[in-house]
């Protein structure tokens, strides 16, 4: 039978049975979300900062790093990582991108992705030397650290804070948005306290936490939990894309079902994580 031998309603079923078809393919073409969110189901697929201790690096040494070997065994798959820096277009090179499905540390309610249940709570921290007089400090309007240098990262909650409190003149600035295969500001200012190049330093506890615990020279870490006037503290998810809706339910599961674990990974790396009262999960 020829196109024009077609009656009118053979042509509109011939278009609807050709519109199911593609349909049917882009439902199980992969990444595209609905029932069909993963690229590869076998595969636990992590997007991740290359070089970003304590989170992760190429070297896989990062606690994120470890959480995704065991979240992939908990679901019988193998781990695989597509790096990026994360910093301006992260995700929309990594997760966006369909080079991976789940990013393992964000915020909670980040607009730019879906987020899980949150699996660590933490603050913002103030580092000092243990031997320094600072020890007893719990708040950055303490009258002890005036005069003194205090490292800060730009643009980050605590300098909003130390302005209020005329800590900025004396503080020592550390870069925000860097490429982490390259700088390592974070890591400068604990090397810097350590040396006494500065006498304490505001940084995202997880981060301060890990190279504090490090340190050759003895160094205390004291969540800044009294804090008003700028957010401190976050609760700490994992991130899928905003259609993946099924992956995201698994991983609450395997995060509801492995609290424990978690929490010990998290401990074993120096990050102090608190629960909703801020008091100390120490185990």
């Amino acid at each position: 039978m020829t196109i024009a031998a077609l009656t009118p309603r053979r042509l509109a079923l011939a278009a609807c049975l050709l519109g199911l078809v593609a349909m049917r393919a882009e439902a199980q073409a992969p990444g595209l979300g609905g029932s069909v969110e993963l690229v590869d189901p076998k595969v636990f697929r992590v997007c991740a900062d290359p070089r970003s201790l304590p989170f992760s690096n190429e070297a896989h040494q990062g606690f994120e790093d470890k959480l995704a070997e065991m979240f992939a065994q908990k679901l019988g798959k193998t781990v695989s990582y597509t790096y990026y820096p994360r910093t301006v277009g992260f995700v929309r090179n990594t997760l966006n991108a369909l080079k991976c499905d789940v990013i393992m540390g964000d915020a909670q309610g980040d607009d730019m992705v879906l987020t899980t249940t949150p699996y660590y709570h933490a603050y913002y921290a103030l580092v000092v030397p243990e031997d320094s007089g600072l020890t007893g400090v719990t708040s950055l309007e303490d009258p002890r650290l005036k005069g003194k240098h205090i490292g800060v990262v730009a643009g980050t909650p605590p300098a909003t804070i130390m302005a209020r409190d005329g800590l900025i003149a004396d503080a020592r600035p550390f870069q925000l948005n860097v490429d982490t295969r390259v700088d390592a500001p974070t890591k400068a200012m604990i090397d810097e306290i350590a040396n006494g190049t500065i006498d304490a330093g505001v940084l995202w506890g997880p981060i301060g936490g890990y190279y504090a615990s490090r340190s050759a020279k003895p160094l205390r870490v004291i969540p800044l939990t009294h804090e008003q006037g700028a957010p401190m503290d976050f609760r700490i998810a994992m991130g899928v894309r905003r259609s993946d809706r099924d992956w995201k339910r698994t991983l609450n599961h395997l995060i509801a079902d492995n609290q424990g674990a978690i929490n010990k990974i998290l401990i074993a790396y120096g990050v102090p994580i608190v629960d909703e009262q801020g008091k100390a999960i120490t185990q």
